[in-house]
């Protein structure tokens, strides 16, 4: 008998049966032609906005100019460009013509750019301007496959060609036997296809090449629609690299199946401002954005100084809570705590979303790592319904999710239509179905390790599944501590224990093969100062904030308090408050902010010996 999750996953792959992401922007072009796509801008300037029609119409010519550049059927080409309209135009122009476009994280070194692009063999690269240049140019001798540079910033130099000079020639290839060409091969393309080629960020070792294919990308869209994590015309900000697996569904793939408006940020220190400018109704962020807008909520409410306001927003954000406590899966809400809520939410919790732009947001999505407790109570203070959702690279995006109708806190929701998730007898999550990849790019034997014989997927993470089917994920199997005295310890469940005081910006929890567990902490760039402020203490940068003995004994208390919520064997016995945050530029972070243990292990290891050291 088949079950009803397989039967599922028949009926949702006979609706996307031989869809590709050419026919479904052929189709959005012919339905929604006249609706705006894409939005973008330099500085404060006026948006400029391209509908769908002209969006595919600019795809179609650019592929038009990749062909009569030479690019061939299945060949890659790199993309290393912020997000905006040139990006998401140069990606689709790739696809139409046949080829694969591979996004670079812009964080990357060149001898890491050089690796990336001998593996996947790139035969063109398109980049943003001089920064990105420097580090390609040292690299042409050794990749013989790359014979096309496009640059988009022409004030760069040492280029074969401007973005400028590119438009021009693929206007004149629109008007050859390349268009027919481009139509050719768009007809070719099957759903097994890949239609990325996306490189993991690499916390541990070199990063891989996975395969993204059309079949994963429209079951994804589906899954989507179905749950209700997208919808009709949403309007969208994307500012997370389009390296990231979440990022690129949001900004290219359900953009174009929901016929969504999509404005960009071309750097995250813009973020706040074009929030406010767009006020999207839906909005995405990793863990650590949460937190970031949290923290500077928080310290807006610290430099409150009258006390009655500053009771009246406690007063609400705890109806907040309430309210959003009782939407949860399995529960109600009472008439009563909906009045409640209404009146708190329109007198106090909608300004304070204005203020970050969000009063418009129906959904509110987080993914990548899962969100601490505290960061989803803070916002559900503000009504605010964070959907924790998890996935990877290697599954095409989400395959559990919470949705509006039904979320519980502190999990990663439920699978998605089709799939099936099951825990494996030492904990590990594996997943099965259509959204997983067929495999890593030149790497046989890691793929075996990633895809076993029966079809599932190990994700490589510890998680529990509870009676309703919801999905809590505990941490990274690899990334487990364990002491010397043999107690397995999730290091995830210290630090956040840690930075749930809104002076810590970041934690690191260290203890494999040692007696006790030590901590690495940094203070919140954005917090730390105006907390500093209100208790007149005055400081020209972090690093003399994390020597003054207030600030130190305000970190203690906070560990302290971290203990108290821990197991014996989890509790911090040694910490370190360090002079600086740490950033994918400084190296500790991924691009999407997620802790690189193992350069963070290297770069502070006299440090972490140092508090042992102190117990000896």
């Amino acid at each position: 008998m088949t079950s009803p999750v397989i039967e599922q996953r028949a009926e949702i792959e006979a609706q996307t049966a031989n869809l590709t992401l050419c026919g479904l922007l052929r189709a959005t072009a012919a339905a929604h032609g006249d609706l705006p796509a894409y939005s973008d801008r330099e500085g404060d300037a006026a948006w400029d906005t391209l509908s769908w029609q002209q969006f595919r119409d600019q795809v179609l010519r650019l592929a038009a100019g990749l062909v009569s550049l030479g690019l061939r059927p299945g060949d890659r080409v790199a993309l290393m460009l912020p997000n905006r309209l040139e990006h998401v135009l140069a990606d689709q122009a790739v696809v139409h013509a046949g080829g694969v476009p591979v996004t670079f994280y812009a964080t990357l070194a060149s001898d890491q750019i050089g690796y990336v692009a001998a593996d996947c063999d790139v035969r063109m690269a398109v980049l943003d301007g001089a920064t990105e240049l420097a580090r390609w140019e040292p690299l042409r001798a050794g990749l013989p496959s790359l014979d096309t540079v496009i640059v988009r910033d022409a004030a760069a130099a040492g280029f074969d060609l401007s973005w400028a000079a590119f438009e021009a020639l693929s206007e004149e290839a629109a008007a050859s036997d390349a268009a027919s060409e481009v139509s050719r091969r768009t007809e070719a393309i099957r759903p097994a296809d890949p239609a990325t080629l996306l490189y993991t960020s690499g916390t541990t070792g070199n990063p891989k090449g996975v395969v993204i294919t059309h079949g994963s990308i429209l079951y994804e869209a589906k899954t989507a629609e179905m749950s209700g994590s997208t919808m009709m015309g949403v309007r969208w900000v994307s500012y997370l690299p389009l390296a990231h697996i979440a990022e690129r569904m949001f900004t290219l793939y359900l953009a174009s199946y929901s016929a969504g408006h999509t404005y960009f940020c071309h750097q995250t220190t813009d973020l706040v401002r074009t929030v406010g400018a767009v006020r999207p109704t839906a909005f995405f962020g990793v863990p650590r954005v949460w937190e970031k807008i949290q923290a500077g909520i928080q310290a807006l409410l610290t430099m409150e100084q009258d006390e009655e306001k500053r009771a009246a927003v406690a007063a609400a954000m705890a109806v907040g809570r309430q309210y959003v406590s009782s939407c949860q899966y399995g529960s109600t809400t009472s008439d009563e705590l909906a009045a409640r809520f209404a009146a708190a939410d329109a007198a106090v919790l909608t300004p304070i979303k204005g203020l970050l732009g969000l009063d418009e947001a129906v959904n509110v999505v987080s993914a990548a790592a899962p969100l601490p407790p505290d960061v989803a109570a803070f916002f559900a203070g503000l009504g605010m319904k964070i959907l924790d959702v998890y996935g990877m690279t290697e599954t095409t995006g989400a395959f559990t999710t919470n949705t509006p109708t039904a979320f519980r806190l502190g999990t990663v929701g439920r699978p998605v239509p089709g799939i099936e998730v099951q825990i494996a007898d030492d904990g590990e999550i594996l997943a099965r179905g259509p959204l997983n990849t067929p495999g890593y790019l030149n790497l046989p034997d890691q793929t075996k390790v990633l895809l076993d014989e029966d079809g599932w997927l190990h994700t490589g993470d510890i998680g529990t599944i509870d009676a309703d089917g919801f999905l809590s994920v505990v941490d990274r199997k690899k990334e487990l501590i364990i002491t010397s005295g043999g107690e397995n310890i999730s290091p995830a469940a210290v630090e956040s224990a840690l930075v749930a005081n809104q002076l810590i910006g970041q934690a690191l929890a260290f203890g494999d093969r040692r007696k006790f567990v030590v901590a690495l902490l940094t203070l919140d760039g954005e917090v730390a100062p105006a907390w500093a402020k209100a208790r007149g203490i005055e400081a020209s940068s972090l690093a003399e904030l994390a020597e003054n003995p207030v600030v130190l004994q305000a970190v203690g208390d906070a560990v302290a308090t971290a203990n108290g919520q821990l197991a014996r064997v989890q509790q911090v016995k040694r910490w370190r408050l360090l002079p600086v945050e740490w950033t994918a530029e400084s190296e500790e972070l991924t691009p999407t902010f997620k802790l690189k243990r193992r350069i963070i292990h290297n770069k502070y290891a006299d440090v972490i010996d140092s508090l042992y050291a102190e117990m000896d």
